[in-house]
Formats: C-alpha cells, structure tokens, sequence
C-alpha cells in the first residue's frame, strides 16, 4: 500500500464530489436567458465527474485505502455567469492538482494510476475548455 497515492487519489475525490454538488447547483439553481443550454451542461460535467469519483474510488480501494466521503468547499451563489467562472475556477484547480498527482504517480512507480490520472485529466481539460468557451475566454 502507497500511502502518498492514496492520500492524493481521496485529495481528487474529494475535489470530485463537491464538483460534482457545484454542478448539480448550478444545473437547477441557474436562471436567465442564456441559462437552458448552460444548464445541461452543468448537469452532463456533474456525471462526468460522478464517474471520476467513483474511478478514483476504485483505484483507491485497490491500492488497499479506504475512499473518502469528504468533500471540498464548493462555490456557491450568483447569476449564471458567477456560476460558471466558479466552475472554470474548480476545473483550473483540479488540472493543476491532476498534474501535480500524476508526478507523484510516476515517481512512485505506479504507471496504472498515472495512466488513470492522465485520462481524468484530459477530461478536466475538456470541461475547462468548455467554460472558456462559454465566458469566451483567450488564452
């Protein structure tokens, strides 16, 4: 049992779960007139990171750890906008933490959990991307 895998894979999921309430917040909370498409969206991230968690559960319980049932804080309030700089905020902490634990994997000599990192992290981009498009945010 890698204790430091572990702790950074609960460290995930429990950035996974409150995603996962900030999205479906904002999913039956957002109001306005650009708000329906905005909040399909928001529901479609939540089961995206709804699958993450139980991902990073999974490979938790292999690696012999108990996965967490805490979460983080997450962002709530304002108009859609607010909303969803929130959650480009959520998704920019989660790929820099995802890089940092994909490291982490590498040194350890666990390739199965850098491999499973680095797909989360893909779609971490993706639903970053997606936020970035919608505030039309250049890089």
């Amino acid at each position: 049992m890698n204790q430091k895998i572990i702790d950074a894979l609960n460290k995930d999921r429990e950035d996974e779960l409150s995603a996962i309430i900030q999205y479906m917040k904002h999913h039956y909370e957002g109001e306005g007139m650009e708000s329906p498409e905005i909040l399909d969206i928001e529901k479609d991230i939540a089961m995206a990171e709804m699958k993450h968690a139980e991902t990073l559960g999974e490979r938790i319980n292999y690696l012999g750890g108990t996965p967490t049932k805490n979460m983080s804080p997450i962002a709530e309030g304002g108009d859609i906008r607010k909303m969803v700089q929130d959650d480009l905020a959520k998704e920019n902490a989660a790929i820099k933490q995802y890089k940092e634990h994909i490291k982490l994997a590498a040194e350890e000599g666990d390739p199965t959990t850098r491999l499973m990192l680095e797909e989360i992290l893909k779609e971490e981009e993706d639903h970053a991307n997606t936020w970035e498009t919608i505030l039309g945010v250049k890089k």
